[in-house]
């Protein structure tokens, strides 16, 4: 070996020994990586920032920047909603979840789909009296194995995509992935809705018991806005949307005269104020669902919806000041432009119209508030915000732009009328210019510590290959798969790929992985493609371990999984994706 490829390999050794020890930041890790790349010479120093700017890493930024506006939009409330319904057997709720979550991991980052759908699945089983352990699992797999389908599921589909266009100057398509990781994806979901689920073991999570779940439960208002389906309808029709979205349906208030108990029998009227109890996540999906409003005196942050704005959570000390005083006689509506969603006050029933009860010291305020305010509004009321929890409104009125939008850049990029980045950055701009996203959001949506793993490792990879040190790896695999034929070989590539991604971050192995049976190819005179699909399938399907990917590091807790825990139902997928992945390797991409 070469003085550049010690090094180099050297840096990667002491990276993946880093990464496995978890003592530091895996950002951190890479950067000074490459630092030091840079001051021992392996890595030119007009090139050790080309991995910021690289598509990859651009690519990977822009879907977590898209897929948080198909949230806000509400985009995702139409799956969810439809589908999800507490009362199901656990098989069935497996395999309606997980179906929905490896079809959005498709077209937005797998991360953010489990994300999204967490809380959902936890609500869930909360409502059917089991562990969320349970299912939780499966999610995070269907989510991993969804992503496999597409260019943007997953980053190892994008870095993989962007190094065959810088090997062989073209990169996959939007739906390349498609054949090979549909198969694996369906086999897989298969398995995991119908065996998978059963090898869990079952462990009590605590759930119901989270820091979401401390606070009391907010008395907020609703009103039924005029054109609402809603009129005519009777108010014990909405016991069932209600107890689907985990809400506490209390009465209504019609002409300022506050109804309950016969009022259930009443038929609502455009105008109508709803009275519910709720966690705010459940607030705001009841309020999509049937196409509410907040309640204000005119002049509210309601009217601003589509300017930005936020859920924010304060606490009223006995020095602010809006004790002792209502919301209507402050001005909080018409001076501050915010709007008073709802009160937690523990241990006591509020009568009175939210804007009329007078706000006691102790008492926890839910307020609506431009994006841009809500310190100055927390500052005004004299108020203490509570920790943020990511609270957030969803856009409902553009839910239909949002994903048409998204549409229009998918097909745009699969078609190759647009470069995907190009693409994606379109619909980031389009979902700023619609007040779908705030413009002081965008930043807080993307993930700056896998920016900087990426920005990062690219350039290392890159000089690992510049050196012959990939060309090294590659011959090692092939002296150790000598005269086996073709699938053994593949076999043997995504056995180490998976391996890696089990015990390392994905996007890491696909960095170095990716090149290697690029090599590998060269070497036996094939075409590179079907090795970088064994390297692309390998490398997202990490399911033993809850370090190998972020979906399995989400729900450790929640789960109330042990770190021994994964390998139960992931081994035997793990077996399943490269038992159906290699042939059909073979037939979609030929040697």
């Amino acid at each position: 070996m070469t003085q550049d490829q010690i090094i180099l390999f050297a840096l990667f050794g002491t990276v993946f020994a880093l990464l496995l020890w978890g003592r530091f930041r895996y950002d951190l890790v890479a950067f000074s990586a490459l630092m030091a790349g840079v001051v021992l010479g392996v890595v030119e120093a007009d090139a050790a920032f080309s991995g910021f700017g690289h598509p990859a890493t651009l690519v990977v930024a822009l879907v977590l920047v898209v897929s948080a506006g198909l949230v806000r939009s509400g985009a995702i409330y139409l799956i969810t909603r439809t589908f999800v319904d507490a009362s199901r057997s656990l098989g069935a709720h497996i395999a309606i979840m997980g179906g929905i979550g490896g079809v959005l991991s498709a077209f937005m980052n797998n991360v953010a789909a489990l994300a999204l759908l967490m809380p959902v699945d936890i609500a869930t089983a909360r409502k059917a009296g089991r562990s969320p352990g349970l299912s939780l699992m499966p999610l995070s797999f269907c989510t991993i194995l969804g992503g496999m389908v597409t260019l943007i599921g997953t980053p190892p589909n994008i870095i993989i995509a962007t190094i065959r266009e810088d090997s062989l100057g073209e990169p996959f398509r939007m739906f390349d992935f498609a054949p090979v990781g549909g198969v694996a994806a369906l086999v897989g979901l298969a398995f995991v809705a119908l065996i998978g689920w059963r090898l869990i073991p079952v462990r009590d999570s605590g759930v119901g018991q989270d820091r979401i779940q401390e606070l009391e439960p907010y008395l907020a208002e609703l009103r039924i806005p005029e054109g609402s389906k809603l009129a005519g309808q009777r108010l014990r029709d909405l016991d069932a949307p209600a107890a689907a979205a985990d809400i506490g349906l209390l009465g209504l208030v019609r002409e300022g005269k506050r109804r309950f108990g016969t009022g259930r029998n009443l038929v609502l009227k455009e105008n109508d104020v709803l009275v519910v109890e709720a966690h705010p996540e459940a607030l705001d999906e009841f309020r999509v669902t049937l196409s509410l409003d907040p309640v204000t005196g005119g002049g509210g942050a309601e009217d601003a919806l589509g300017d930005g704005v936020t859920l924010v959570e304060m606490v009223v000390p006995e020095t602010a000041r809006i004790a002792g005083k209502t919301v209507e006689a402050v001005g909080l509506s018409w001076r501050k432009r915010s709007t008073l969603m709802g009160i937690a006050r523990s241990g006591q029933r509020i009568t009175k119209r939210l804007r009329k009860t007078v706000i006691r010291p102790g008492d926890i305020l839910l307020l609506l508030v431009p994006s841009d305010r809500a310190d100055e509004v927390a500052d005004w009321l004299g108020a203490l915000p509570l920790a943020d929890r990511g609270l957030a409104v969803t856009q409902d009125g553009k839910t239909w732009a949002a994903i048409g939008l998204f549409g229009a850049a998918v097909l745009a990029a699969s078609v190759g009328w647009l470069y995907l980045p190009i693409a994606l950055g379109l619909v980031a701009v389009g979902y700023v210019l619609l007040r779908i996203l705030p413009l002081s959001e965008i930043y807080d949506h993307i993930e700056w510590p896998v920016v900087v793993l990426l920005g990062s490792m690219i350039p290392l990879g890159a000089a690992l290959e510049a050196s012959g040190g990939t060309d090294l790896i590659a011959g090692a695999l092939l002296t150790l798969t000598d005269g086996l034929p073709a699938w053994a070989i593949l076999t043997v590539l995504m056995v180490v790929t998976m391996t890696l991604s089990d015990i390392l971050n994905n996007t890491a192995t696909a960095i170095v992985a990716a090149p290697v049976g690029i090599q590998m190819a060269a070497t036996l005179g094939t075409s590179p493609d079907p090795f970088l699909m064994a390297v692309a399938v390998a490398a997202s399907a990490a399911f033993l371990t809850p370090i190998g990917h972020k979906n399995n590091t989400l729900i450790l807790g929640p789960g109330g999984y042990g770190f021994g825990d994964y390998w139960r139902m992931g081994l035997p997928l793990e077996v399943l994706i490269i038992a159906v992945s290699v042939p059909t390797i073979l037939m979609v991409w030929p040697l």
